[in-house]
């Protein structure tokens, strides 16, 4: 069996205050399009680097251009599949997953790609609205998998992960929480695997091969670094009012914010300068608009932003 490489890309940018990555939609026959994430085949004659590589095949296939991009993980559970073109069913797969951040949302037409909303993907993972109705329909079935367990190892996973208790829910654990919902067989990837029917939709539309478990450690990586590295700011235009960083944080982290406490522990950074310009397209008061003061990154490069609940 051969070895072969292919690197996977998690482009994420927020749109309309929500959260989106980018995607190709690939056939999937009588059953639509399936998504899939920007992926290609590491040819060491053709790129000197995984990076050049990465940057190489997803202008080649959305004709978008990514900017900032970080190494995720090293995807290589036996079985895997790849949605490579022409690819040799019979190599084992490696994928390396790659994070990508943009404030640029555009890319060309006549490409078979996508903006698709994290939520799509994850919707229990979204608090904003209070109430989470699309874990309140995974609940029966996360509880009758706890059931059917006489080991007692179940319960207290589903404990941690899914508390009931909002104020134990820990935003940054998405991954751990799409390992579970695939192990207890609710998503509809792990159906697949098994041979089994697609099941309820309220876990979340499937990707093709393992690229929604891809996507997930990206969110995961995402929001676990905006509370230590001021990476929001390489998703924000360049004058921006201090409402939409509120939303744009709670976009990708999922949970509300409270208002005043975020704006003081804000003005504790330093990161954001008034402009002394207004917005007035607001729907009400007109607004200050703000831009990133990338010198203060170099005082603090290991800051990142308070998310203090509402």
């Amino acid at each position: 069996m051969a070895l072969a490489i292919e690197l996977s890309v998690v482009v994420v940018a927020v749109a309309d205050n929500e959260a989106v990555v980018l995607c190709r939609n690939l056939p999937r026959g009588a059953d639509g399009p399936a998504y899939a994430l920007p992926s290609g085949p590491f040819v060491p004659k053709s790129h000197r680097t995984f990076d050049l590589a990465l940057k190489a095949f997803v202008r080649e296939q959305t004709g978008f251009d990514i900017g900032y991009v970080e190494q995720l993980y090293s995807f290589g559970d036996v079985g895997r599949e790849t949605v490579l073109d022409g690819a040799n069913t019979g190599d084992h797969i490696i994928s390396v997953g790659y994070l990508a951040l943009t404030n640029n949302r555009d890319f060309q037409a006549g490409f078979d790609a996508a903006w698709v909303p994290f939520n799509r993907f994850f919707p229990w993972e979204d608090w904003r609205g209070g109430d989470n109705v699309p874990l309140g329909r995974l609940r029966p079935a996360l509880d009758a998998w706890v059931a059917a367990d006489e080991t007692g190892v179940r319960a207290p996973r589903v404990e941690t992960l899914f508390p009931r208790d909002f104020d134990l829910w820990n935003e940054e654990r998405v991954l751990d929480r799409y390992e579970l919902l695939y192990d207890a067989g609710l998503t509809r990837e792990a159906r697949r695997a098994r041979g089994l029917p697609d099941g309820d939709a309220s876990s979340g539309e499937p990707m093709a091969s393992d690229h929604r478990r891809i996507a997930a450690t990206g969110l995961s990586r995402l929001r676990g670094k905006l509370k230590y590295r001021p990476v929001i700011f390489e998703l924000m235009p360049e004058r921006f009012t201090l409402l939409e960083l509120q939303r744009s944080l709670e976009a990708l982290s999922g949970i509300s914010l409270h208002k005043q406490n975020f704006r003081r522990a804000l003005e504790r950074t330093g990161f954001v300068t008034p402009l002394g310009a207004m917005r007035v397209d607001t729907g009400g008061r007109p607004a200050e608009l703000h831009s990133y003061n990338r010198e203060q990154f170099r005082f603090s490069p290991s800051l990142g932003l308070s998310l203090p609940r509402a």
